[in-house]
């Protein structure tokens, strides 16, 4: 699906520039800046691939995404001093990642005959382990650990993909709205700062 490779790419920058922005804000030099770019981008949907058995990775046969999550990385580094102006449009960017790879993470682990429990969870996983790793990597507490609406907001959309697919609903609008939820709920979360209780 055409759509959603162009929202996979658009996800995979935002993810990037998220990544780096956090390695700037931990006064890394650009090598560390790059890395956390780069895993915090492929890192989900690579472990996916690995645990999958798909050798190589989605990252390895379509460099694209490697290239992005670079470029992305630099753009941000180079310009560190103005990019603060861009952290609060970059939380919706990454909203449309979440919710793009939610999906496809989700539809390729039910392509490997995954139960439809792990399939939902492969696909909270490409969304959300690149963020963990580029979190320990930057010795915070991950995100999904704190109150945000994130990884639950996933698990609604995984749980929505798996129910439209078993009630044979078409391929492409079950994509759609599943990655809508997310999204939709994912950005009211951050318009109305919802967040899960704590203790």
């Amino acid at each position: 699906m055409k759509i959603l490779y162009i929202l996979d790419l658009i996800g995979t920058a935002a993810f990037a520039a998220s990544g780096a922005w956090v390695g700037v804000r931990k006064q890394m030099d650009l090598f560390g800046v790059l890395v956390l770019g780069v895993v915090t981008a492929v890192g989900g949907g690579t472990l996916r691939d690995l645990l999958l058995g798909d050798i190589p990775p989605f990252s390895l046969q379509d460099e694209a995404y490697i290239y992005i999550a670079l470029g992305v990385s630099l753009v941000v580094f180079a310009n560190r001093e103005r990019f603060q102006a861009f952290e609060k449009p970059l939380l919706y960017f990454d909203a449309i990642g979440l919710g793009t790879f939610l999906v496809i993470g989700t539809t390729k682990a039910l392509e490997f005959q995954m139960g439809l429990l792990s399939a939902v969870l492969m696909g909270v996983m490409t969304g959300t382990a690149g963020g963990i790793i580029r979190d320990i990597l930057a010795n915070q507490v991950p995100l999904i650990l704190r109150r945000e609406i994130y990884a639950s907001a996933c698990f609604a959309g995984g749980a929505l993909l798996v129910v439209l697919k078993q009630a044979g609903a078409g391929r492409i609008s079950s994509a759609l709205l599943a990655a809508g939820t997310v999204i939709a709920v994912r950005l009211l979360a951050i318009r109305y700062d919802w967040g899960l209780p704590k203790s």
